[in-house]
């Protein structure tokens, strides 16, 4: 019986950890770090990366020296007969005959050694290839710029949803012993009913907000663990909570930072942009330009009436051709210069939308300073007006018991008292979204 009891206990124990094991446990910090490895947008921005790097190298191999081989057999199930003047072979003059050339099997090898010399086109792709990859950084910036945005917006949400579960739980915990009371004091003929019903209407109030809390609080863990790159019913646990994560937040200072609009991502996105069309207007250009390419060829080849060519007394004869080739645009009808206006025009597009970008940063940059610092000053307004709700909900409280204020004037103190909590917590998850909101535009935080 000892040992099954110690088995048991071993077992239990056991589970115990593995459960232990399988939660994953966050800090703030931690959590964004973790979702810029393994968030799913955040790898595919990495991926393009090196597929970038790719592209890369594969436009600088097609102007380096290209080998191919090549092995041709034939063999000419009925010949291809050739008319030739009948005198040549000994026949009477002014008559033709039609003869055979050549043998019915044939095998030939060869390998051809190509190099371009001169194309602008080539050029022009080895240029776009380099900023193809610079886009792709790019992106992958501004990428996990969002994802450490959403993963802030998401931590915050689950901090917010646990504080309001337990702040209505220890409301309604407070709210239903003073229905207790009430409902005690009633009975005994001191208390008018009318004070349970208005104690019993909260009451419902709040357990109705706090169902709701609770469904949120899994709803925002299942958005967490989707934007950290983790199975949406992981057991996430956060070691960060809000208020120290306000205080953290809360600099005011940032705001006077000297912004630089030319560092931010989104103008370097607009940048990237344009110089892609200013290489697609070279390209135009440079396809009026010849081209100039060489090869050399060299093999073997062999003939037979008969499928022998791997005896070996088989004879093989060598051959090799050296060339070169030169491509000259003359005439295209107007359509090289049509395609050259088009490029022009959508150059011309990229510069607007570059101004029109970095205008536009300007706007949300001063927008999010705004925000940012409304949100610190709500935040400061908020927590006095949570102390003072506090107060007179206690003051409402004590004076009901004592028979001086009415069971009306106690619900108006207790839903002031539940709205300020509200209010105090979403302007600390405020102050933190606001933070990174700035963070993001102007290329910080990373």
């Amino acid at each position: 019986m000892k040992n099954k009891l110690i088995l048991i206990f071993s077992v239990l124990v056991s589970i115990t950890a593995i459960a232990q094991e399988t939660k994953q446990r966050f800090s703030l910090e931690e959590a964004i770090s973790f979702a810029l490895e393994n968030n799913r947008t955040a790898k595919n921005a990495s991926r393009d990366i090196e597929a970038a790097k790719q592209q890369k190298w594969e436009t600088t191999a097609a102007g380096l020296p290209q080998l191919n081989a090549a092995v041709d057999y034939q063999n000419s199930i009925k010949q291809q007969l050739q008319v030739v003047e009948a005198s040549a072979f000994g026949g009477p003059e002014g008559e033709y005959t039609a003869i055979a050339l050549g043998l019915e099997q044939s095998l030939i090898g060869s390998a051809t050694l190509s190099q371009l010399l001169f194309d602008g086109s080539y050029i022009v792709g080895l240029q776009s290839a380099k900023v193809y990859l610079e886009i792709s950084k790019n992106a992958k910036t501004k990428t996990d710029l969002e994802v450490r945005k959403a993963v802030v917006n998401a931590y915050g949400n689950v901090l917010l949803t646990e504080e309001s579960v337990t702040i209505l739980e220890r409301n309604k915990l407070a709210l239903q012993k003073n229905l207790d009371e009430t409902t005690k004091i009633y009975e005994n003929g001191l208390e008018e009913e009318e004070s349970v019903e208005q104690l019993k209407i909260t009451l419902s109030t709040i357990n109705s907000t706090l169902n709701n809390s609770i469904r949120l609080k899994k709803v925002a863990y299942q958005m967490l663990n989707i934007t950290l790159g983790l199975d949406i019913e992981n057991e996430t646990v956060l070691t960060d909570n809000l208020e120290t994560l306000t205080a953290q937040n809360i600099d005011l200072a940032f705001t006077n930072n000297p912004f630089s609009i030319e560092n931010t991502i989104d103008y370097k996105i607009a940048e990237n942009d344009k110089t892609s069309k200013e290489l697609l207007l070279k390209l135009e250009k440079f396809k009026n330009l010849p081209t100039l390419s060489a090869f050399l060829t060299g093999g073997y080849a062999s003939y037979s009436p008969e499928f022998t060519f791997l005896d070996s007394d088989q004879k093989y004869y060598g051959f090799g051709i050296f060339g070169a080739k030169l491509s000259i645009p003359i005439f295209t009808s107007g359509a090289t210069n049509s395609k050259i206006q088009r490029a022009k025009i959508n150059l011309e597009k990229a510069e607007d939308d570059l101004t029109e970008t970095e205008q536009q940063l300007k706007l949300q940059i001063a927008s999010a300073k705004s925000d940012y610092q409304f949100a610190i000053e709500e935040y400061s307004i908020k927590k006095e007006n949570l102390n003072l709700a506090e107060r007179i909900e206690k003051k409402n409280q004590t004076k009901f018991f004592e028979g001086i204020a009415s069971s009306f004037e106690l619900r108006q103190a207790q839903t002031q008292l539940y709205t300020a909590q509200q209010e105090f917590l979403q302007a600390m998850l405020n102050v933190i979204n606001n933070k990174v909101a700035l963070e993001t535009i102007t290329n910080q935080g990373l």
